[in-house]
């Protein structure tokens, strides 16, 4: 029998500044994230956060399908403004390939700002209007979908040894579906993918008007709170497209003024201050990750396309990375590198496809998921 004694993240998303709306308050809400199992283990504990909160949030009732999740004992939480709260460890027995439902309830005007969207074909949530924390289904009638993921930060299993997680960090281009991808492409390994991204973020810089306020924080104070995961041993950097495409002048924009244009050796320093140094420091393997094409994004011209291919000339070759994972490579086009290949091309110029994405994730799994043999009697899927 294998001996459950090490915790390691099994899931996990940045906590961000959600999208300014007319509406940011919810009341009589419940809900739910259904979270697949990547390791098999006897207990699990969770993170809840409300880091970009500035008011307490109550949650009322806080469920793992059946099973209440406590907090020193407690069954309620509150989680006050700019914190997160871990809970008690729970007796909760999981076989890897399980679905379990996380749910709970905000019963009075609660703050919606403490959240992230992502999306992938393991990134999917639901809400319904009423209590249904502990309800077996939540009612079609009363229930939308959601990839908005509240408040829910983080999941750990108390598992075996060789089991280990590994971040993925960026900006929407992560937020997005590679990292789901490369978790089934991983499934069945001995790693679990941990998605740490913010659409819209920057190295170097951070808004700080509710116009672009979802656009989330900078580096240097996203990093060390995001890297809070339990058996990291690897981090996979791909980060900042959005300081470079973002500048336009306060003429056009007056919040993105040209002084906010880094040049590229202060984004190389960037990079190797904020993340690859910390990261070392907690004994992680960091991997580079290029950034991807960007002709005919609406503010694309040759100085930026220069800087990100000078950009992406050091993530492939300094020395400061244990490796590079040439996303740039996987989803350029031969015949024009500076552009997508055919079919990788969300439409934006700047997203990619689901194809893309999926190339994405067999590029970074050809170098970081390595599987071993087997003898169990475990379905994996």
């Amino acid at each position: 029998m294998t001996d459950n004694n090490k915790w390691v993240a099994c899931w996990g998303n940045a906590t961000s500044i959600t999208n300014r709306r007319e509406a940011i308050y919810a009341k009589d809400l419940t809900l739910r994230y259904p979270v697949r199992m990547c390791f098999s283990g006897s207990m699990l504990r969770f993170r809840f956060s409300n880091l970009t909160g500035t008011e307490p949030v109550v949650l009322s009732k806080v469920y793992v399908n059946h099973t209440p999740i406590t907090f020193d004992g407690d069954t309620k939480v509150t989680l006050m403004p700019g914190k997160e709260v871990e809970s008690d460890a729970i007796n909760y027995a999981v076989n890897r390939g399980d679905t379990i439902e996380v749910s709970f309830y905000l019963p009075d005007f609660t703050q919606m700002n403490s959240g992230t969207l992502i999306t992938g074909p393991l990134s999917k949530g639901f809400y319904a209007y009423g209590d249904f924390a502990e309800a077996d289904e939540l009612p079609l009638d009363l229930t939308r979908h959601t990839n908005w993921f509240y408040f829910l930060n983080t999941i750990d299993v108390l598992t075996s040894a060789e089991n280990h997680a590994i971040v993925c960090y960026g900006d929407s281009i992560t937020a997005q579906s590679w990292p789901d991808y490369l978790a089934q492409l991983a499934f069945g390994s001995h790693a679990a993918i941990i998605r740490r991204a913010v659409s819209g973020t920057r190295i170097l810089r951070q808004y700080d008007c509710i116009t672009y306020q979802a656009y989330g924080l900078k580096g240097s104070t996203r990093f060390p709170i995001e890297m809070n995961v339990a058996g990291a041993t690897d981090v996979i950097i791909q980060h900042g497209i959005n300081d470079i495409i973002h500048p336009v002048g306060t003429d056009v924009n007056p919040f993105r003024p040209w002084s906010d244009l880094p040049t590229v050796e202060e984004m190389e320093h960037g990079v190797e201050d904020i993340y690859v140094k910390p990261a070392k420091a907690m004994g992680l393997k960091v991997w580079s990750g290029t950034l991807l094409p960007i002709y005919g994004w609406r503010t694309y011209n040759e100085d930026r396309e220069k800087m990100r291919q000078a950009f992406n000339e050091w993530l492939r070759t300094s020395p400061v990375f244990s490796g590079c994972i040439d996303f740039d490579a996987a989803v350029r086009s031969v015949t024009n590198p500076k552009a997508f290949a055919d079919g990788y091309d969300s439409g934006d110029h700047l997203h990619p496809s689901e194809r893309a994405y999926e190339a994405m994730a067999q590029a970074a799994a050809h170098k970081l998921i390595r599987y071993t043999p087997r003898y169990d009697h475990e379905e994996f899927f």
